[in-house]
């Protein structure tokens, strides 16, 4: 299936993994719950990244800080959802967030294992099972205004907060 693009409806048949943060201890998570993204992104304004693995060297310190940075920003440009996604397991993505600071539901951290989101509809990393780096901006409607994907796996321009702050 070709990638999803700006002016394309977000699918009606997507699924992560979570485990939602409720304490900050990373050695310690809840049990593993479907996240119905096409039905939670409903009439809902979406910022949707895609990282290659939690805790791997780009993803940790280029990737995500600056979004950790800048979320109170982001969410000002009416973003109701801001998701990180990885094709890590649902414990190691909760993980990632705990040591990184994050609670409550400012982002939100899925495993994209349940119905393959980045093999399906977006750009897969081409190294085994890994995500690929991108993102995505869903509107209320589901119409996706944004979708872009870096040119190597090393970049982070046009999936970056800056880039996808710039869109919003």
């Amino acid at each position: 299936m070709s990638p999803l693009k700006a002016g394309d409806k977000f699918p009606d048949d997507v699924k992560f993994e979570w485990a939602p943060i409720t304490n900050s201890d990373p050695t310690a998570c809840g049990m593993p719950q479907e996240y119905n993204a096409s039905k939670e992104f409903k009439n809902k304004r979406v910022v949707l990244v895609s990282v290659p693995g939690a805790f791997t060297p780009g993803c940790q310190a280029n990737h995500l800080p600056p979004y950790l940075k800048d979320v109170d920003k982001i969410k000002s440009k009416n973003v109701d959802i801001l998701i990180f996604i990885a094709s890590n397991d649902c414990w190691v993505m909760n993980a990632w967030g705990k040591v990184n600071g994050v609670q409550g539901d400012d982002i939100l951290f899925m495993s994209d294992t349940k119905t393959m989101f980045s093999q399906k509809y977006g750009w897969p990393a081409g190294m085994g099972d890994r995500n690929g780096r991108w993102a995505m901006i869903i509107e209320k409607d589901g119409t996706i205004s944004y979708a872009e994907n870096e040119k190597s796996m090393r970049d982070v321009d046009v999936s970056g907060a800056d880039a996808v702050f710039s869109r919003l």
